[in-house]
C-alpha cells in the first residue's frame, strides 16, 4: 500500500492509514487516495459511513458502551447518523470539542474533523485491544497461580520437600508417588471405595462443571434466603424491652458468627472425584439420631419465633441455631 508524502498537511491520513491496517481493517480505505476524497465528502460518502459503524462494532463489546454507531438507510438519517456519532463520542470521553459540541450538522462537514473522528476511533479501539490482551493474559496467569498454590498445599499436607519446579505434571507426580505409598500402610478400607468410579472424559468433566456451575447459582440463592430469614430472626429478639438494653451484648455475640457465614459455596468437581461411597447414604432430618444433635434449648420459644409451618418449628430453626451456637446469644436476651 502507497503511503502519503511525509509532510504536515498529510500526517494526519499516514497514521488513520497505519492505525486502520494495524487494526486488520481491509476495507475500500486503506488506499491514500480513496481515504482521501471519503474524508472530502464526509458523512456523503458510503465508504466513510462504513469504516465509522465498523470501528464502532469493534469498539463497543469491549468498553460495554450503552450508545452504537448503526448503519444508514439513506442520505434521509444522515442526521440521525451524527446524532449517534456524538452519543457515542461522548461517551468515550473524546477530547476533540468540534465533534460533540456545536450545530449537529456541521460538525463532520470539513476533512480535518472526519479525520479527526477516524484518528480518534481507530486509536481508542487500538488501545482497547492492548488492555483487553493485557487482561486475558492476567487472568490466565492468576489461574495458574492459583492452580499452583493448590497443589503445592497438597505437597505441604503430605510433607513433600518444596519443589524446585514451577511444572505441575512433575509435582503432580511426586504427589501420585506419595499417596501410593502412604495407602500401601493403611488397610484395604481405609478410606472406602470412591462414589464415582467411571473415568470421566474430558467432554463430560467439563459438562459436570457446568452442571456444578448451575447447582452453586442455585444454592447460593437458597442460602441468601437462609441468611436473610436468620437477620430478621435475630432482629425480633430485639423487640423486647429486656433485649432492647442488650443490644450491645446481641451485637458482640451474634455478629462474629454472621460474618463467617458466606452465601457462596465452596463445592467444586474435586469434592465429587473425592468422595466416598458412604456420602451416598441418604438420613431423613427429622431421624432421631439427627434430631439428638440439632435441638436446643430455644426450641421451647419457636412459637415466638411466627414459624409458618411444622417443619420449621422442628427441623429448620433448632438446625440453624445449632449451627452458629445460638444458645449464648438466646441467654443474652432472654
Amino acid at each position: 500500500m502507497r503511503r502519503p508524502e511525509p509532510g504536515p498537511e498529510l500526517s494526519m491520513e499516514g497514521d488513520v492509514l497505519d492505525t486502520l491496517e494495524a487494526l486488520g481493517y481491509d476495507g475500500p480505505l486503506l488506499e491514500e487516495q480513496a481515504l482521501i476524497k471519503a474524508v472530502e465528502s464526509g458523512l456523503s460518502s458510503p465508504e466513510f459511513s462504513e469504516l465509522c459503524i465498523w470501528l464502532g462494532s469493534q469498539i463497543k463489546p469491549l468498553c460495554d458502551l450503552e450508545e452504537s454507531i448503526s448503519s444508514t438507510a439513506g442520505s434521509e438519517d444522515i442526521e440521525s447518523f451524527q446524532l449517534e456519532i456524538s452519543g457515542f463520542l461522548k461517551e468515550l470521553s473524546c477530547p476533540y470539542s468540534t465533534l460533540i459540541s456545536g450545530d449537529i450538522k456541521d460538525r463532520l462537514k470539513k476533512k480535518d474533523d472526519c479525520l479527526k473522528l477516524l484518528l480518534f476511533l481507530s486509536t481508542e479501539l487500538q488501545a482497547l485491544r492492548i488492555l483487553q490482551k493485557k487482561k486475558l493474559k492476567g487472568s490466565q496467569l492468576d489461574k495458574n497461580n492459583e492452580i499452583y498454590q493448590e497443589v503445592q498445599a497438597i505437597c505441604d499436607t503430605l510433607c513433600l520437600p518444596k519443589s524446585t519446579t514451577s511444572d505441575i505434571p512433575v509435582v503432580l507426580s511426586h504427589v501420585e508417588s506419595k499417596m501410593k505409598d502412604i495407602l500401601s500402610k493403611v488397610q484395604n478400607n481405609h478410606i472406602g471405595k470412591p462414589l464415582l468410579k467411571a473415568d470421566l472424559s474430558p467432554e463430560q468433566a467439563e459438562q459436570l462443571e457446568r452442571i456444578n456451575d448451575a447447582l452453586c447459582c442455585e444454592y447460593e440463592c437458597r442460602r441468601r434466603m437462609l441468611m436473610k430469614r436468620l437477620d430478621v430472626t435475630v432482629q425480633s429478639f430485639g423487640w423486647s424491652d429486656r433485649a432492647k438494653v442488650k443490644t450491645d451484648d446481641i451485637a458482640r455475640i451474634y455478629q462474629p458468627k454472621r460474618y463467617a457465614l458466606s452465601p457462596k459455596t465452596t463445592i467444586t468437581l474435586a469434592h465429587l472425584l473425592a468422595a466416598r461411597e458412604d456420602l451416598s447414604k441418604i438420613i431423613r432430618t427429622s431421624s432421631g439420631s439427627t434430631r439428638e444433635k440439632t435441638t436446643c434449648a430455644i426450641n421451647k420459644v419457636c412459637d415466638l419465633l411466627s414459624v409458618e409451618s411444622r417443619l420449621e418449628r422442628e427441623v429448620f430453626v433448632p438446625w440453624l441455631c445449632s449451627q452458629i451456637f445460638f444458645f449464648p446469644l438466646f441467654k443474652a436476651c432472654f
